[in-house]
């Protein structure tokens, strides 16, 4: 499965005060720390990170994941869309591959 996520902290952490930019970047750079270390190939752009494994372990990483933002704020805003396509595997980039290929074709 391929699965792409977007987890971002709000609201102010009990006892802590938030800076004034109200920027997010820590948060999401903790969440993506997990991504990386987990093992499973990746992608992160300016929206969201991109994961592909098995569901078990794809959703596995996400829950970490969210929960490390939640240290940032009272509440964690989660949006998460998944492909799942059994007995695929290497669709991070073959499917990026074949868009292109069409594209090319199409010129």
């Amino acid at each position: 499965m391929l699965l792409a996520f977007s987890v971002a902290p709000s609201g102010t952490p009990s006892g802590v005060s938030r800076p004034s930019d109200a920027s997010v970047h820590d948060a999401v750079a903790a969440a993506v720390k997990i991504v990386r270390e987990s093992g499973l190939p990746n992608r992160t752009d300016s929206m969201f990170t991109t994961i592909e494994g098995e569901w078990d372990e794809v959703f596995d990483v996400v829950k970490r994941a969210t929960e490390a933002v939640g240290q940032f704020g009272s509440r964690v805003s989660l949006v998460i869309k998944a492909d799942i396509r059994p007995g695929y595997t290497g669709e991070l980039t073959a499917k990026v591959d074949r868009l292109e290929t069409a594209l090319s074709d199409g010129s």
